[in-house]
């Protein structure tokens, strides 16, 4: 079942609204009221999170057909993150008790927001094994061909990335040089390439995905 074809998510109506945010506005802030969810119809949201001492941390980058702001289905009273615009996007806001009435009585919608909660669910563990047992490098990896949206069914047109290098290492757990100098080695292999300077956006190629599904030595180290 795809999602765009769910009035619900494609349509304002009572409790829905639809707004367009440019690259770098704030939806949300980390401590404001959870009083809604929403929804990607376009662009990148990405939520971060700021610890008591400042220094803040991406902890998810988010796609079309994705919700974020569950926390408001959840009891909170507040986020626990922060989300801003990645880049020019569409956003569907869904207030709390708008989704929970929809949640009971169309089991199409209910049946795409559990598959998203599984899917989220799923992601975290993978995250959690990644930091665990894989190199940094093979991490970087994964993470580039995420935001690429090489995983993603149904999406045949790669996304380019266009985080930092800081950013990028922010959300695998590493120092900015060492990110740097694994960019630095996938560009040289063919891997990956910069449209533009080296700090413009990143293109994604295919050949990163066949090093990984074969388990190169070369995305072992680290």
């Amino acid at each position: 079942m795809q999602t765009e074809r769910l009035p619900f998510l494609a349509e304002t109506g009572p409790g829905r609204t639809i707004s367009a945010r440019v690259s770098g506005d704030t939806v949300y802030v980390q401590g404001s009221a959870a009083a809604s969810l929403f929804y990607i119809q376009s662009g990148r949201i990405k939520l971060t999170v700021t610890s008591e001492l400042g220094k803040e941390a991406i902890v998810a980058v988010l796609g079309p057909g994705q919700f974020f702001g569950e926390a408001a289905l959840d009891d909170q009273d507040v986020y626990s993150s922060a989300a801003a615009a990645l880049e020019d996007c569409v956003i569907l806001n869904i207030a709390k008790q708008t989704m929970v009435l929809a949640l009971r009585t169309d089991a199409d919608l209910a049946t795409v927001f559990t598959k998203h909660l599984l899917r989220r669910s799923a992601r975290i563990e993978e995250d959690l094994v990644d930091q665990l047992f894989n190199s940094s490098e093979r991490r970087l990896a994964r993470l580039l061909l995420r935001l690429a949206e090489y995983d993603t069914e149904g999406r045949p047109n790669v996304v380019p990335v266009t985080l930092t290098h800081e950013a990028l290492a922010e959300m695998i757990g590493a120092t900015r040089s060492r990110v740097s100098h694994f960019m630095a080695k996938f560009r040289k292999l063919g891997y990956i390439s910069y449209s533009g300077s080296s700090g413009g956006k990143i293109e994604v190629h295919h050949s990163l995905l066949n090093a990984m599904l074969s388990d190169k030595q070369n995305l072992n180290e680290g």
